[in-house]
Order: C-alpha cells, then sequence, then structure tokens
C-alpha cells in the first residue's frame, strides 16, 4: 500500500506465512477496534496478512487507503473479494463465515446479552475516546494533555463499571464475560482495560473485570493480539 501526499509510506507485513488466500486486515497496534479483530481472527485460528496504517502519521487519510475505507477508520477486513469496515461488523462476519469456535452463544438470549456488554464498550466508551474525538479536544477546544487524560478515564471508568453491573447481572459465576469461553464481550472488553491502563484508570471497583482480564491475557489468542507484539509497535 502506498500512501500520498503528507502520508508516510506504509509496509505491508506478513503476519503469518500460512495465512488462507486474500485474508487481510488493515489495522494500527494500538486501535482497541484492530485490536478486536485480531483477537476473534487469532480464536478462530485464522492466519491473515498484518496490513499496518499508521494512525498518528495521518496514513488512513491516503487516496488508496480511503477506497477501502471511505471513514477512514481502521480495521478493515478483507477476504477474497469481501472488503469490510467496523470491528463488531468484522467479528460478525467471522462467525457466521468461520463458526468454530464460537464468539456467540448458541441461544438468542444469550446472543443479545454478549452484544448487549460488546456494545457497551463499541458505543458507549469508545466513540468518546476514539483518537479522532481526542485530537478535536485538543486543537479545536484547546483543552491540555491533562484534561484530555481526565477526559478518557472519566468516560472509561463510568462505562466499565456499568459493564462490570451488566456483566454481573447477565452472568455473575463463569469464567469469562458470558459464559466459560472468550465471547464477543470479552473480544470488546480486553481492548478497552488496555486503554484504560494507558491514562491510569482506576480498576479497584471492577474485580470482575480485573479477574477476566487476567484469565484472557493468559490465552495466547489474546497475547497474540497485543499492541506491543504487533509488527508496527516498534
Amino acid at each position: 500500500m502506498e500512501t500520498k501526499g503528507a502520508a508516510a509510506a506504509s509496509v505491508t507485513i506478513r503476519f503469518d506465512k500460512s495465512g488462507e488466500p486474500g485474508v487481510k486486515l488493515y489495522s494500527y497496534f494500538r486501535s482497541s477496534a484492530s485490536f478486536r479483530v485480531r483477537i476473534a481472527l487469532n480464536l478462530k485460528g485464522v492466519p491473515f496478512e498484518y496490513v499496518p496504517v499508521h494512525l498518528v502519521k495521518n496514513e488512513q487519510f491516503a487516496a488508496d487507503y480511503r477506497e477501502l475505507s471511505p471513514d477512514g477508520l481502521v480495521p478493515v477486513l478483507s477476504d477474497g473479494d469481501v472488503s469490510l469496515p467496523q470491528s463488531l461488523a468484522i467479528c460478525e462476519y467471522l462467525e457466521e463465515t468461520r463458526p468454530e469456535p464460537a464468539i456467540l452463544p448458541a441461544d438468542p438470549i444469550g446472543r443479545a446479552q454478549v452484544r448487549a456488554l460488546a456494545l457497551i464498550v463499541a458505543c458507549e466508551i469508545h466513540p468518546l475516546n476514539n483518537l479522532r474525538v481526542l485530537r478535536y479536544l485538543m486543537r479545536q477546544l484547546g483543552i491540555d494533555e491533562v484534561a484530555k487524560d481526565d477526559w478518557y478515564r472519566h468516560w472509561v471508568e463510568n462505562g466499565l463499571l456499568a459493564f462490570e453491573r451488566q456483566m454481573i447481572a447477565f452472568d455473575g459465576g463463569h469464567r469469562f464475560c458470558y459464559g466459560d469461553t472468550p465471547t464477543l464481550a470479552d473480544i470488546c472488553l480486553i481492548p478497552q482495560v488496555f486503554n484504560g491502563q494507558r491514562v491510569n484508570s482506576d480498576f479497584s471497583q471492577m474485580p470482575r473485570i480485573t479477574e477476566i482480564f487476567e484469565r484472557c491475557m493468559a490465552l495466547e489468542a489474546f497475547k497474540r493480539a497485543a499492541p506491543s507484539v504487533q509488527p508496527d509497535s516498534a
């Protein structure tokens, strides 16, 4: 992928040489939405080609990337002739095309409850702390770094406290967010905890989330998806 104008050149990196033909993930190592998809791909055992798109260097605004992602966001999954944006849509696509192991429960109530947990992160927390929102707060509204981090912590802590309460109401005694295997809820939760840790969020009132985070990060699928081990993290 070549970038144009002020955007720096991006280098295609082969994540796994045994990858399925045509499976590529356009990703940024620190993007929590990309992190979700990396977890889902790993859980389902789908090797893929990792194509870095450096958001801080504005590679997402390159004309060729905007052809893949009109809104200039990551991730984008390319699977043969299929090209999909939006992490939750990608995860649902992977669930439908590669159903084992499942990341959604079999029953309608369970599926709805897992989606509800996932949407607390994807719709209520993450949009307020997205890079483009933080840039607007600082560049257009003039807030400083300290105020930006206060904003970030406020929404992460409030949102994850709600997640903790809702998770316990749905399914309080199992090993993961819902049941005894990771689901879409865990896929969304873990990257959000990583983001909260970056700004020293207070997790002391979230014992279940803390427990689940540690359990998930002991699994290879989550460890291999972590920001620090991605090819573009250096």
